[in-house]
C-alpha cells in the first residue's frame, strides 16, 4: 500500500506557496487601481488555506527520502493539482469564463504550451495578464527541477542518461532537489531580470517588459495582446530570439558555467545539433520568403528567425502569420515544433537528445547490417548507449506517436477539421501553442474550440509536459499492485 502522506505532504506545501504568490498579481490591480483586486485575495485565501490544511493533515506522514511510487505519484500530481487551483482567478475574474476554459488557461499556463483560450487580451485586468505570466514562470523553473531532478531518476524516456548531471539524487530527492533548485533559480531569475531590462530599454513599459520576460524565459509564450509580438518593434523580436535560445539549453550548463566552467557548454553536441537545426530552418525559410517576395529584406529574415525559434523552443510567440507563407514553411514548423530543444531546459516537445539517440541507433545498425561479423556500439557524447536508455527511447516515441494518433482521433469526434486536430494535438502534447490553420493558428485562438476538445488538449498537455511514460506508468494496474 502506497503511503499518500509525504507526496500529500509536498503538493499541500507547493498549493499554500501558489496562493502567496496570488499576491503579487493582487499587488499590480491594486497598483492600476482597477478595483479587481479582490478576485486575487478570494483566490489567495481558498489556495493558502487549502494547500496549508492539507499539508498539516499529512505532517505525521513525512519521510527522509520518498520511494519510487511515491516519486511517481509526487511527479504527476502536481501538475494535476497545481493548475485547478491557479485556474481560481480566471474563473472568479474574467466575465463569461467557465472552469474548463479557466483550467485549460491555467494547464497552459504551468505547462508553458501558451494555447489561450481567451481573447480581447489587452483588455484583461493587470493583474489577469501578470497571473498568466507567473504560471507559465512557476511552470518554466518547475519542469526544470523535474526534468534535472525527478525524471532520471524514474529511468523513462531516456532521461536517465542525465543522472550524472543531476547530482546523483537516487534516495534523497528532496534534500538534493532543494540545492538543485536554488541553483537553477539564481540562474533563472537571473535570465528573467536581464530580459525584462532589455526589453525595457527596447521600449516595452515595465509592466509588459516584466510579463514578457517571464514567458521568454519560461519558453511559455503567453502575451499581453492578441497579436503577441506583432504589438512590439523590431528590437524586441531580436531580445525575445536571444533569450528564447538561451531558455531552450540545458541549464545545468548555466550551474556549470557560473561555478566557472565553460568548456561543459561549449562541448555539449545537444545545444550544437539544436542550433545547428535551427540556423538551417532560419535559412531555409528565409530563403523561401524572400523567393516569394522577389527581394530581400530584413523584415523577411527578422520574422523567419523569430518564428522558427519561437516554435522550435515551445515559446509560441508570433510576430507574424506564417500560414500566409506557403506550405513549405507551414510544413516545416509543423515538423520542427516536434523536436523541441535541450534536455534540461525550459523547452518542449521530444528533446533534441532523444533524435540523437534514435540516429546513433539507426546508424548502428545500417554498419551492423554492412558487416555483420562486426560489433557497432551506438554512443552519445562519447559514452556507450545503455540498453535500458535505448529501450526508454524508443518506448517515448512509440508513446509518442500513439499518443499524436489517439488526441487527434478523439479531437476530430468533438467535431475539429483533420488539420486543427493533428496540428492541436501536436501543440498540445508537445507543449508548443499555435496550432495550423485559422483557427488556432499564429493569427488564432483556442476560443471558440468546443469544450469537449479543450479537456482533451488539457490532457495532452498534461501527459506532454511530464513525458509521457510518467503517466502511462500511473495508469498502469501493475504500479498499484503490493
Amino acid at each position: 500500500m502506497i503511503d499518500f502522506r509525504p507526496v500529500g505532504y509536498v503538493i499541500g506545501l507547493l498549493v499554500a506557496a501558489l496562493g502567496v504568490t496570488m499576491l503579487a498579481a493582487l499587488g499590480a490591480d491594486a497598483i492600476a487601481q482597477n478595483g479587481h483586486w479582490p478576485v486575487f485575495f478570494e483566490s489567495a485565501v481558498i489556495t493558502t488555506l487549502t494547500g496549508a490544511l492539507v499539508a498539516m493533515a499529512c505532517a505525521n506522514g513525512l519521510a527522509e527520502g520518498l520511494t519510487l511510487r511515491q516519486t511517481f505519484l509526487l511527479t504527476t500530481l502536481v501538475w494535476l493539482t497545481l493548475p485547478i487551483f491557479g485556474a481560481l482567478p480566471f474563473m472568479i475574474g474574467v466575465p463569461h469564463a467557465s472552469f474548463t476554459d479557466a483550467f485549460f488557461e491555467a494547464m497552459s499556463g504551468l505547462t508553458t504550451t501558451g494555447a489561450t483560450t481567451f481573447d480581447g487580451l489587452e483588455m484583461l485586468p493587470d493583474g489577469i495578464k501578470l497571473w498568466r505570466a507567473i504560471l507559465q514562470w512557476l511552470g518554466g523553473v518547475g519542469i526544470i527541477v523535474v526534468a534535472m531532478v525527478f525524471l532520471p531518476e524514474l529511468r523513462v524516456g531516456g532521461m536517465q542518461i542525465f543522472r550524472s548531471e543531476a547530482f546523483d539524487t537516487f534516495g534523497k530527492i528532496l534534500p538534493r532537489a532543494g540545492e538543485i533548485a536554488s541553483n537553477i533559480a539564481v540562474i533563472y531569475i537571473g535570465l528573467t531580470v536581464t530580459c525584462a531590462l532589455a526589453y525595457g530599454a527596447a521600449g516595452m513599459d515595465p509592466f509588459d517588459a516584466m510579463a514578457h520576460a517571464m514567458t521568454t524565459v519560461s519558453t511559455g509564450g503567453m502575451a499581453n495582446y492578441d497579436s503577441s509580438f506583432g504589438n512590439f518593434g523590431a528590437a524586441t523580436h531580436y531580445i525575445a530570439v536571444v533569450f528564447m535560445i538561451l531558455a531552450a539549453l540545458p541549464f545545468v550548463r548555466f550551474v556549470q558555467l557560473m561555478a566557472g566552467t565553460a568548456q561543459p557548454l561549449l562541448r555539449d553536441s545537444q545545444i550544437r545539433v539544436f542550433l545547428a537545426i535551427l540556423s538551417i530552418c532560419v535559412l531555409l525559410i528565409t530563403s523561401w520568403v524572400w523567393g516569394r517576395e522577389g527581394e530581400f529584406t530584413e523584415v523577411a529574415f527578422r520574422e523567419a528567425l523569430f518564428n522558427v525559434v519561437s516554435i522550435m523552443s515551445g515559446t509560441g510567440y508570433s510576430n507574424a502569420d506564417y500560414m500566409t507563407w506557403g506550405p513549405f514553411p507551414v510544413v516545416l514548423f509543423f515538423f520542427i515544433g516536434l523536436i523541441g530543444g535541450c534536455a534540461g531546459s525550459t523547452a518542449c516537445s521530444v528533446k533534441v537528445f532523444r533524435y540523437q539517440i534514435l540516429f546513433a541507433s539507426i546508424k548502428a545498425q545500417v554498419r551492423q547490417i554492412h558487416s555483420p561479423h562486426g560489433i557497432f556500439t551506438p554512443r552519445f557524447e562519447g559514452r556507450t548507449i545503455s540498453e535500458d536508455v535505448m529501450s526508454s527511447v524508443m518506448a517515448f516515441f512509440v508513446a509518442f506517436v500513439l499518443l499524436l494518433g489517439v488526441t487527434s482521433v478523439l479531437l476530430a469526434m468533438t467535431g475539429l477539421d483533420f488539420i486543427t486536430s493533428i496540428s492541436g494535438a501536436a501543440s498540445a502534447i508537445a507543449n508548443i501553442g499555435p496550432g495550423l490553420g485559422p483557427e488556432i493558428g499564429p493569427a488564432g485562438n483556442f476560443v471558440h474550440i468546443n469544450d469537449s476538445a479543450k479537456w482533451v488538449l488539457s490532457a495532452a498537455m498534461f501527459i506532454g509536459r511530464l513525458e509521457i511514460m510518467v503517466v502511462l506508468t500511473i495508469l498502469s494496474i501493475k504500479f498499484w499492485k503490493n
